[in-house]
């Protein structure tokens, strides 16, 4: 079956920096959706945030099954609606690969529950990508590392929950290393952190970077579909307990009632 992944892009520094233009003239989301659609398994379209509902419908959503975040210049213009309507696909099983500076994006945020905070400087360091998790699905046909000539530096501590798996650990020019490629799970849905990708440099060109997010898209993909049960919270009838018990005491809700959320 085809993956059905939407790599969504802020789409703001390519329409006013003539820099990253230049180096992304048909949009950094649209170089992303390529790269992922050079896998046959794979079949990426595009959303922006300029576009009605940013790209993401209901019904879109409902059908993607894994989504691609990177926003850097206006995580606040993204529709707290829209953030919701994530947060709850995620929780049912789409798989969610953050990228860059979508860490401080809405979405990541509420997923996580913490400051998503770090160190950073853009001066153009050399990252090497350190593979410290080898037999991860995520890092299969790299080597031990690789080398991105150019980066914007992220430094510890990075202010997120302890992860799931820790796959890549980068070290830059300037003496600083960051947890760089970090696993969670919330609810059924998958989500990856991937820290390359600032958009004055060429990072999304690089093969190793494109096979990192073709190998993520396929560990997110959750095969068994949308789990909407995890948002459903029943009274359970005492006739219909697996064990019989008499029911005793007194009692807030009535028989069938719903609950308080």
């Amino acid at each position: 079956m085809t993956i059905k992944a939407v790599v969504w892009g802020e789409n703001i520094h390519e329409q006013t920096n003539a820099v990253v233009r230049e180096i992304y003239p048909n949009g950094m989301h649209n170089t992303i959706a390529a790269a992922l659609n050079t896998d046959v398994g794979i079949e990426a379209t595009t959303a922006t945030l300029q576009e009605p509902e940013h790209g993401l419908s209901a019904e879109r959503l409902a059908k993607t099954d894994v989504l691609l975040w990177w926003g850097h210049k206006d995580h606040g213009a993204v529709s707290d609606e829209i953030v919701e309507r994530v947060a709850r696909r995620v929780w049912e099983g789409m798989g969610l690969i953050v990228l860059h500076s979508g860490h401080f994006s809405k979405p990541f945020k509420r997923l996580m529950g913490t400051p998503c905070a770090l160190k950073w400087r853009e001066a153009g360091e050399r990252e090497r990508v350190w593979v410290i998790n080898p037999r991860h699905p995520i890092a299969a046909g790299l080597d031990e590392n690789f080398v991105l000539e150019n980066e914007e530096m992220y430094g510890e501590q990075f202010s997120v929950p302890e992860p799931l798996e820790t796959v890549f650990i980068s070290w830059f020019a300037g003496g600083e290393v960051f947890r760089s490629g970090l696993t969670w799970r919330r609810g059924a849905g998958n989500i990856f952190y991937f820290r390359p990708g600032h958009e004055t440099y060429p990072t999304y060109h690089d093969a190793n970077v494109h096979k990192v997010l073709r190998n993520s898209v396929r560990w997110a993909y959750n095969p068994q579909g949308t789990y909407s049960a995890i948002h459903e919270a029943p009274n359970v009838p005492v006739e219909q307990a697996l064990e019989p018990i008499v029911e005793r005491g007194p009692k807030l809700h009535q028989a069938g009632e719903q609950g308080y959320k």
